[in-house]
């Protein structure tokens, strides 16, 4: 799901919550920062079939890319669809709903309770990721509505994430919650 390497260390956030107890470890651990880090997402809009998404530090220094395929909601380490590299799965919490929620478990949860959620409205342009049904904030969304994406066709999230949570995990989601909007809006 995502190519590249990890920098040294992204630009840290202005810390707003406290840390996580534990580290929140989905893709990697190169990924996690002892400090909040500001992420830009962005994608061109009006692609036909897949799309990449550009996830930069605030400076603009690109960190790694996400490439969506075929509206899969599972993610797995690297180019592999094999079960044992299934990192976690994303779907709708509810069958009908006017903004976005997902329920997200990890490979190894078989169960119902999720491992994470995605609250909010997309179509609001914002949404939080919390651990499991705690209200322990992992990561905050916005989208980001500026001249320059407007006439150059792109779309573009600030994302916060909070300190010791795996920031690849959390842009992954956000390309998910991207797609999932796509396909209800009717867009690709």
């Amino acid at each position: 799901m995502a190519t590249g390497h990890a920098p040294g260390n992204p630009i840290p956030a202005v810390r707003k919550h406290p840390p996580v107890e534990h580290p929140v470890v989905v893709i990697g651990p190169q990924y996690l920062a002892q400090y909040p880090v500001e992420l830009a997402i962005s994608t061109k809009l009006w692609t036909l079939g897949e799309n990449d998404f550009k996830v930069s530090d605030i400076t603009g220094t690109l960190i790694f890319q996400i490439r969506t395929m075929h509206r899969r909601w599972e993610a797995f380490r690297g180019e592999s669809k094999e079960e044992k590299d299934l990192l976690f799965t994303a779907k709708k919490s509810k069958l009908f709903q006017f903004k976005t929620d997902l329920d997200v478990f990890l490979a190894n949860n078989k169960g119902d309770v999720p491992d994470f959620k995605v609250k909010g409205g997309y179509r609001e342009s914002s949404c939080s990721v919390f651990l499991g049904d705690s209200n322990t904030m992992l990561a905050q969304m916005h989208r980001r509505h500026t001249l320059a994406s407007t006439i150059l066709a792109t779309d573009s999230f600030g994302v916060t994430v909070y300190p010791n949570v795996d920031y690849a995990f959390i842009a992954a989601l956000v390309v998910i919650l991207d797609e999932i909007n796509a396909d209800r809006s009717g867009e690709d």
